[in-house]
């Protein structure tokens, strides 16, 4: 094919002034709001430009160009690229148009729990702007598995409409030794409704929850799970299991074997993590902000680290998802060369706004041509190990 200016021309002038303009907002308005004010407020915006008629079709040929060569396979699934948005930003299903017209290849709604739930009081949301990095201690707030599956129920899968992922995790005021009945009722209400399901086990912000990564309770509960969903479908629903960075590299090795063992379709590397090191924020406003989980360009080194080592202990039998830390298309491309067959994003678009995709697609074209790569799945893995 020719070059990457055949399908993603230089943006207009209008769409420039408006990057231009988003970037200003960030700077004058955003960085200064309440962050999680300020993400209801974008999230507002880019669920109302997806409802106006005829906008969201010009949005989506601005800022979702599609090179035909990015196109991929992974879970049985048919996808326009390689790259989608990590759970967290839309925790109730809500906006899933209006995120696929930003460009994202898929869409990961979540993490959504038996029942429904306010979160952890706030404030609960922090930027770390010169680290590029957010903390988190939002506590699983959302809808529940009820209410959201019913909004989910009247999405018709054809070729043309996003693929969503469904992110499930335990209620809050579950305990432990009940936590298995809790995710088998998400299980049942959102599974038919899925094109994949993730069981989350690995966030910080929910007492005991890191606690099911141990593989004597992690095993029996996936093995419920994937049991359950084959009984309330009339297809193959991928499960997938997303994992924490701060596990020891035995813990990770355990996992792999057990997914293996199990037959799941995949792992996602990784969520955020609870430690603190090398940040450029001053360790005042670290310890006045206090708990919850570090998301953003600080997991780069440490989620790669846990790619490489799933790869290697895998050896390409498990679809291996990707996230944390990821900004540029060359940091996709890394993961991709390093046996991610997806790769998500979360803390950098909100740094980097609504043309974000659209700078990832383009990015990402270029290194598949310059590699001499057909198609993304010839390009997963295909970095020397050090």
């Amino acid at each position: 094919m020719g070059g990457t200016e055949t399908w993603c021309p230089p943006l207009p002038c209008p769409l420039r002034k408006a990057q231009l303009l988003y970037k200003l907002l960030f700077n004058l308005v955003f960085k200064k709001m309440d962050p999680e004010k300020a993400h209801h407020l974008a999230f507002f915006w880019i669920r109302l430009a997806a409802s106006v008629p005829g906008l969201k079709q010009l949005v989506r040929l601005a800022l979702a160009p599609r090179d035909p060569a990015l196109r991929t396979t992974a879970l049985g699934l048919d996808l326009p690229g390689p790259f989608g948005l990590g759970a967290g930003f839309d925790k109730n299903g809500i906006g899933i148009d209006g995120l696929s017209m930003l460009g994202f290849d898929f869409i990961e709604v979540g993490t959504i729990t038996g029942e429904p739930q306010p979160g952890n009081p706030a404030p609960r949301l922090f930027r770390l702007v010169e680290d590029r990095a957010l903390i988190n201690r939002m506590g699983f707030n959302n809808q529940g598995s009820e209410r959201v599956a019913a909004r989910l129920a009247p999405r018709q899968r054809t070729t043309s409409t996003p693929v969503v992922g469904v992110n499930i995790g335990k209620t809050k005021v579950v305990e432990e030794v009940d936590a298995t009945a809790d995710y088998l009722k998400s299980t049942e209400r959102l599974a038919p409704h899925a094109d994949y399901l993730v069981v989350n086990v690995s966030s910080p912000n929910t007492p005991g929850l890191r606690n099911l990564q141990a593989v004597e309770i992690l095993g029996p509960l996936l093995w419920d799970v994937r049991k359950k969903a084959d009984e309330v479908t009339s297809h193959h629903v991928p499960l997938l299991v997303k994992i924490a960075p701060d596990l020891a590299d035995e813990d990770i090795d355990e996992i792999a074997d057990m997914a293996l063992h199990l037959g799941l379709d995949g792992i996602i590397a990784t969520n955020t993590t609870i430690g603190r090191e090398g940040l450029k924020e001053s360790a005042a406003r670290i310890e006045e902000i206090g708990m919850g989980g570090l998301s953003g360009a600080p997991l780069k080194a440490r989620s790669l680290e846990v790619l490489q080592r799933l790869r290697a202990r895998t050896e390409g039998r498990l679809t291996l998802v990707a996230v944390g830390g990821i900004e540029t298309a060359e940091d996709a491309w890394e993961r991709i060369v390093h046996g991610a067959d997806l790769v998500q994003g979360y803390s950098a678009f909100i740094y980097e706004g609504p043309f974000w995709m659209r700078r990832m697609h383009k990015g990402l074209s270029a290194r598949l041509k310059a590699g001499g790569f057909k198609n993304i799945a010839e390009a997963v893995g295909t970095a020397k190990a050090a």
